[in-house]
């Protein structure tokens, strides 16, 4: 009997032991297999797969990250407008009537190529009163050169030789004068001669450009207080900028800046100070500077509005910067998105720094060449948070 109770109590220990460690061991096992899972899951978090119908929809554009000069600077607002040295307003210079037009708006221009052929009753004075001009010089010439040839010879007396000579001069001085208002009316000698057009006339263009505005219309009395044509060079444009005066008195002349525009996001441009102004505002305490900037691709228009970021002072290493949009804000810090093979995109953990106007200064996490999503790293950044809701909800 005994031995049967020794019995059953060694078969009820065993059973205990098996029941201690068995849960121990599962746990184990479950640990190193979660632990596996979260490793992968870790790797994964970091790309990003965009199927290709959304990609269309998102619009993606990408923006290299640059290296520039670091140092103190200032971001200023202001306005694009033309280069005023190669910049021109094409006015009647009487009142006249519109016949035609011989430019178009954005058309380029050559120096002296015709704009606008105008009519006018007072050119028509004008152009008799050149030619009556030179009618009269012509005789006087001829009649000065008669009384000299007789006054050598002794047929006529000197006295009448001199008056000859001063009709002439009087004559040729008013065909200068008849010549120089037809010049002023836009009309050259040549043209006054062959009388085509007897009261018409062509404005010109003044300099090699592009129309930028048009404001003649066929029939219209123009008037020489209001310009027909604006016409500019516009490969190189002019950014005024305002700066508060502490700021503008540490700009250098020649200084390098970087430009975005409102219009073109994820675009900088590269500018350079111009002209510091030398009179502060006394309502806005600010002083005007000009920035200038190249315009090779034609798509800066004047009148953009601009953001410039220029430095002040001695300028120390360079910075690493991308646009400011390219930067998104998750719940663990700032990212940034770059664009790989099959429309998936890497989440790279970035290190943020100053604000340069429209850039911002990257600490750590991407290298000057790499490509950085800019328009749609938004949209990508809602597709990041979005599963990661959808991995939470299928957690519990």
């Amino acid at each position: 009997m005994k031995a049967i109770h020794i019995l059953l109590l060694c078969l009820l220990g065993v059973c205990a032991c098996k029941r201690e460690t068995s849960p121990h061991d599962e746990a184990r096992t479950h640990e190193k297999e979660a632990g596996a899972h979260a490793h992968d899951e870790g790797e994964d978090e970091r790309i990003l797969h965009i199927d290709p119908e959304m990609l269309r929809d998102l619009r993606v554009t990408t923006a290299p990250v640059q290296e520039r000069p670091g140092g103190e600077g200032v971001t200023a607002l202001g306005e694009l407008g033309v280069n005023e040295n190669a910049y021109a307003e094409v006015a009647a210079p009487i009142p006249a009537r519109v016949l035609a037009l011989l430019a178009s708006p954005g058309q380029q221009v050559k120096k002296g190529q015709p704009l606008v052929e105008l009519q006018s009753p007072e050119l028509g004075k004008a152009r008799a009163a050149f030619q009556s001009s030179q009618a009269r010089a012509t005789a006087a010439r001829q009649a000065a050169e008669r009384k000299r040839s007789l006054g050598e010879e002794r047929i006529v007396a000197d006295k009448e030789v001199q008056a000859a000579e001063a009709e002439a001069a009087v004559a040729e001085a008013e065909l200068v004068a008849a010549r120089s208002e037809l010049l002023a009316l836009g009309v050259d000698a040549q043209e006054a001669v062959s009388g085509r057009g007897f009261a018409g006339f062509t404005l010109r263009s003044p300099l090699d450009g592009t129309v930028i505005e048009r404001s003649a219309v066929v029939g219209q009395v123009a008037d020489p207080s209001r310009a027909l044509f604006h016409i500019g060079d516009l490969s190189r444009l002019w950014l005024t900028v305002h700066a508060f005066e502490r700021d503008a008195v540490r700009i250098q002349p020649g200084a390098p800046a970087r430009v975005t525009f409102a219009a073109l996001p994820g675009r900088d441009f590269a500018a350079k100070v111009g002209f510091i102004g030398q009179r502060v505002d006394p309502a806005s305490r600010t002083i005007p500077v000009r920035l200038e900037l190249d315009n090779p691709e034609g798509v800066l228009r004047p009148g953009m509005s601009a953001s410039a970021f220029i430095p002040l002072g001695v300028q120390g290493a360079n910075v690493t910067t991308v646009p400011a949009a390219a930067l998104q804000r998750l719940e663990d810090g700032w990212f940034a998105f770059l664009p790989k093979d099959g429309g998936t995109f890497e989440r790279r953990s970035v290190g943020r720094g100053r604000t340069l106007g429209g850039d911002v200064e990257v600490l750590s996490g991407l290298k000057p060449g790499e490509q950085v999503v800019v328009d749609g790293a938004f949209l990508l950044k809602a597709e990041v948070e979005k599963s990661r809701g959808e991995g939470e909800e299928h957690g519990h």
